[in-house]
């Protein structure tokens, strides 16, 4: 029932989208997409997946779980494809977890998962937080209205106060006390050790590069080119929106974000709605080798 629920969400935004963001104006927009820019898109999108597959390597040897190079790569592919088709947007992380388990436990394979995912979201949130400071106190930023400002506080406040609680949480009675203790004590071991920290700096700061530009490109192919200041302040916050699961890989919700949020920094809502879409297809091809790893698993089993 819930992905159905899910489902339905999708469509129901998207189709909202279609009436108020000018549909007919932003297919046309789609149809005249320039081909350039979406290999662009692609090409970004590939190297956020290598640069993300290290980082779960890296996290994972930390914690004494060992994986090879394109081992690494060939799962984090086969994650990312079932992300991006079944409702949920985690699966697929669960899915690497569960495959990787024999050699240190299913305990420690996980929390590498987490820690991985965690290290990129964190990276994704930094960045917006400091760069819409940065244009917020530099004459000449952005004029950023009110709203935009108390939800990017909002945010930041509840960023803080998670942590904050998940630290609390530590000294809880019964299992769970025990359970984040020991979470809390191997994220600092895989991202903050002596040996890991500046290269998990490098490869968050590298992946989130990637995935900025990405969607930078994706508005590039539809004639929409932002400034490096949009690309800093307002991309990550639709990106983070694909976090919450209420829509089939954050389609709908991505989408309504960009919508929103573009025209703050002079683009029309069917062009933002363009933009959105043709980075959320070029995604999905993005993912397209993880049906090689299933082909390829299905014929040695």
């Amino acid at each position: 029932m819930l992905r159905l629920v899910q489902a339905l969400v999708t469509v129901a935004l998207l189709a909202l989208l279609w009436q108020v963001a000018d549909g007919g104006r932003a297919l046309e927009a789609l149809a005249s997409a320039q081909a350039g820019w979406m290999l662009a898109t692609l090409a970004a999108l590939t190297l956020h997946t290598v640069l993300a597959a290290e980082r779960w390597r890296l996290t994972a040897a930390a914690l004494g779980l060992h994986l090879g190079h394109g081992y690494a790569l060939r799962e984090y592919y086969l994650a990312q494809l079932v992300n991006s088709t079944v409702p949920g947007g985690v699966v697929g992380d669960a899915g690497r977890a569960v495959r990787t388990r024999e050699q240190a436990g299913l305990t420690i394979a996980a929390q590498a998962v987490v820690v991985e995912r965690f290290a990129g979201q964190v990276a994704l949130l930094a960045t917006m937080i400091i760069a819409i400071t940065v244009t917020w106190l530099v004459p000449g930023g952005f004029d950023w209205p009110p709203w935009m400002l108390g939800l990017a506080a909002t945010i930041t406040l509840a960023a803080v106060a998670l942590l904050g609680v998940l630290l609390a949480a530590r000294w809880l009675p019964g299992r769970v006390g025990p359970r984040i203790a020991e979470l809390s004590r191997t994220a600092g071991l895989a991202l903050l050790g002596r040996r890991v920290a500046l290269p998990q700096l490098a490869l968050s700061a590298g992946t989130t590069a990637c995935i900025l530009f990405a969607f930078f490109s994706a508005a590039a192919a539809v004639d929409l080119h932002l400034s490096f200041a949009a690309v800093v302040t307002l991309v990550p916050l639709i990106l983070l929106t694909m976090l919450v699961p209420l829509t089939i890989s954050g389609w709908g919700l991505r989408e309504g974000a960009a919508a929103a949020l573009l025209p703050l920094a002079g683009a029309t809502a069917s062009a933002s709605l363009a933009a959105s879409v043709v980075f959320g297809l070029v995604a999905l091809v993005a993912v397209l080798p993880g049906l090689a790893v299933v082909w390829v698993r299905r014929r040695a089993g």
